[in-house]
This record gives structure tokens, sequence and C-alpha cells, in this order.
């Protein structure tokens, strides 16, 4: 039996390579991690997330950066990372539609949590008048900019999580993601590649009753913000041109990512490999996407 030291516990290398070991089962080690151990698991989880573009690094960067989550649960940056990885492995990952709406779900929650619990958010919240849902909203409608990222990916993990809901369930929850949106829309609306127009353009495909002309507007402003992020291009194939029935403008368009050359861009070439490797699945399925 190996004997592990108090030398080696205080070691975040050592603390890394522990926590990620397949062949060691940490269930039964009470480790507490120090400040020190804390960042450089988020060090590391942030190196293999820029590996992204390897499905192992992104699960990896998912684990590390979750057990730092676990330690600092309120860190805005930190929940901002963790809930946008998770994102990426429900979206980009072959899993099943069960599992997938599961990380989705969970990645909501965490960022709703936080919202809600945020000093900032629950000075304005306790000192509204009207019921609990009108004072969540307009709290929401008010929030900081500090929250911005939180809010963005509550809507958007939220937002993929319903669109294999029931109809209704999506209705129920129309007007929270509009405003918080729109709040994020207000205070920084390139966020993310112009984030929160590729979210309405997407939210307006699945909401019954909305002129789909409203989810082209949107998906067509993300794009002239931010063309050189294929994710613009590929949300607007598999939503718009996908819902439209526009099966020419669907093909033309995936296969204009296909042939983007990703070395043109280097600061976004995780990104849009992952986003031409989508491209690629959505063109094999393309048959059954528009029966």
């Amino acid at each position: 039996m190996t004997l592990i030291t108090y030398d080696k516990l205080k070691s975040p290398i050592f603390l890394l390579s522990l926590l990620l070991s397949t062949s060691c089962s940490v269930s039964n080690i009470d480790i507490k991690p120090s400040n020190e151990n804390i960042e450089y698991l988020i060090e590391q989880g942030k190196a293999l997330w820029e590996q992204r573009a390897d499905s192992t690094a992104l699960t990896r960067a998912s684990h590390v950066i979750g057990l730092a989550f676990n330690e600092r649960p309120f860190d805005l940056e930190l929940v901002s990372l963790y809930s946008q990885i998770q994102h990426a492995i429900a979206y980009f990952h072959d899993i099943d539609i069960a599992k997938k709406d599961s990380i989705f779900l969970h990645a909501s929650h965490i960022c709703k949590n936080i919202v809600l619990k945020h000093p900032d958010f629950l000075a304005s919240y306790q000192t509204g008048t009207g019921d609990s849902t009108i004072q969540l909203l307009k709290t929401i409608s008010e929030a900081p900019k500090s929250l911005v990222p939180i809010l963005y990916w509550w809507a958007v993990n939220l937002g993929h999580y319903l669109n294999n809901q029931p109809v209704m369930e999506r209705l129920n929850h129309r007007e929270l993601m509009e405003v918080i949106m729109n709040r994020v829309l207000a205070l920084e609306p390139t966020l993310y590649y112009s984030g929160p127009y590729r979210f309405f353009g997407m939210l307006y495909t699945r909401i019954p009753g909305i002129d789909l002309s409203q989810s082209e507007t949107y998906f067509k402003q993300s794009y002239l913000a931010s063309p050189e992020y294929l994710g613009n291009s590929v949300f607007m194939a598999e939503y718009y041109h996908q819902k439209s029935g526009n099966r020419e403008q669907f093909n033309l368009l995936l296969n204009t990512v296909l042939s983007f050359d990703l070395n043109s861009q280097p600061e976004l070439i995780s990104h849009n490999f992952l986003f031409q490797e989508k491209a690629r699945n959505l063109l094999e399925n393309e048959s059954s996407l528009f029966e």
C-alpha cells in the first residue's frame, strides 16, 4: 500500500493527478484543497478547456473545473466557465437526448442559484413589491453587469433543455428567458460573439405562434456582428433553416462552414473546430431532419 504523506497532499500536482486518476478511488479520502490547490485546478481546467477540440480534454476540463467549483460555488468567473463547459459537452458530445437535457438543466440550475443568492440581486429583490414572480422578473431586468455572464448561461442552458420539452413548458418559461436575455442584450450585446442575438434566433423557432422572420432577423444580426464565429452560421442552419424547411440554404450554409479556413481565426480555432464537426453531423443527418 502506498503511503500518502501530508507533504504530498499539499502538492497541487499530486492532488490533480490523484483526482484525475481512473484507477484510484477518492471516495473515502477526505481532502480539503488549499487555495493553492484550487487555483492550480482552475489553471489546469482552463488549459484543458482550451484543448476542447479533443473530447477527452473537454471531459477532463469539466471534471477539474467541477472540483474547483465545489470549493468555490459563488465564484462568478468559475460558475460562468463551468456552465459553459457543461453546455459544450451537452451540445457537442454524441450522447443520448436524456443525458444532454440533464446536463443542460443542471448547468442552468447552477447559474440560477448563484444569481438568486448574489448580494447585489438580493438587495434589489428584497426591497421590491408585488408577487414573487413579478418581483423576480423585475429584479432580473435590473440585474448588475457583474451577473451578465451568469444570466447568459442560465438562459442558454435552460433554452436548450426546453427545446426537447412539451410546448406548454416552453411557453411557461418564455417570459423568464426573454427578460434574462434582454437584460444581457442591454448590457453586453456582443457577449460570446453576439450570443444574445443568437439565443433569440434559436428561441423564436421553438415558441409557437411567433413569426419565423423574427428568428431570421436575430440570426442575421448575430452573423453580421460576428461572421468569424461559426456558431452563428451553424445555429441559423440548425434552427431557422430547418424550421423553415429551407433545405437548400441549410445545405449551402453548412458547407460554407466546412470550407472555412480555421487558421484564419487562430483565437477561435477550438470553437470553430467543434462547430465544423457539428455542421458535418447535421449534414450527415440532413435527410432525416427534413422528413
